[in-house]
């Protein structure tokens, strides 16, 4: 049995103080240039099952969450929805690939909750990256991160059993099973919504 520790995520952080303590933490920005990023970002509101970003769109923002859960997911060959990240508070998001090349995204991204979120624009990130050699080196770290949490999702779902990636949720994201419908859930363990169902019977959750 694994003791865990619930964290609500209807709750705001304290927006301005936890994006620039979010950038401080890379120990790579002047107390200028996280001035000017947080100057450029603006404040969007997304209701209960709102997008960010829609499956056909094109990705122009990074979004930094300061309150609620996001949901990405994409539509398989038998346009079954597949659920493959979720985001919390205090973590940036937005659809990597499509913001990159400029092209229509193949994902969507969903508010699980009300969320509240700052939005970057493509324009400003373009703009700061030429403004210091910082921005760039962020840009690299984001992309090397984008690419080892992908690594690590293709690594559980390929050698881990579905009770093994239950049990890592319950240790490293206990907030996911409370707050996530069991149909998002199963698909973000790659199992059938059944299958979770007999899996949580196995555990006991104090």
């Amino acid at each position: 049995m694994i003791p865990i520790t619930l964290k609500p995520v209807s709750e705001s952080i304290d927006t301005e103080k936890n994006i620039v303590d979010y950038f401080n933490s890379f120990n790579i920005f002047s107390s200028d240039e996280i001035d000017d990023i947080t100057r450029s970002a603006k404040p969007i509101t997304l209701r209960k099952n709102d997008y960010l970003v829609k499956t056909g769109q094109v990705c122009n923002h990074v979004a930094f969450l300061t309150k609620g859960m996001l949901r990405s997911f994409y539509h398989s060959s038998e346009e079954e929805e597949i659920t493959y990240c979720f985001t919390l508070a205090g973590e940036l998001i937005n659809a990597y690939s499509s913001f990159i090349t400029q092209e229509k995204t193949k994902e969507s991204i969903q508010a699980l909750t009300e969320s509240e979120l700052l939005i970057i624009s493509r324009e400003e990130i373009t703009r700061l990256e030429r403004s210091s050699y910082n921005w760039l080196s962020f840009s690299k770290l984001m992309a090397e991160q984008q690419y080892l949490r992908l690594e690590k999702r293709v690594f559980m779902l390929q050698k881990e059993k579905a009770e093994k990636r239950y049990e890592s949720l319950m240790k490293n994201n206990p907030e996911y099973l409370q707050y996530i419908p069991l149909n998002y859930l199963a698909s973000y363990l790659g199992i059938t919504q059944r299958h979770l169902s007999r899996i949580r019977r196995e555990f006991t959750v104090f």
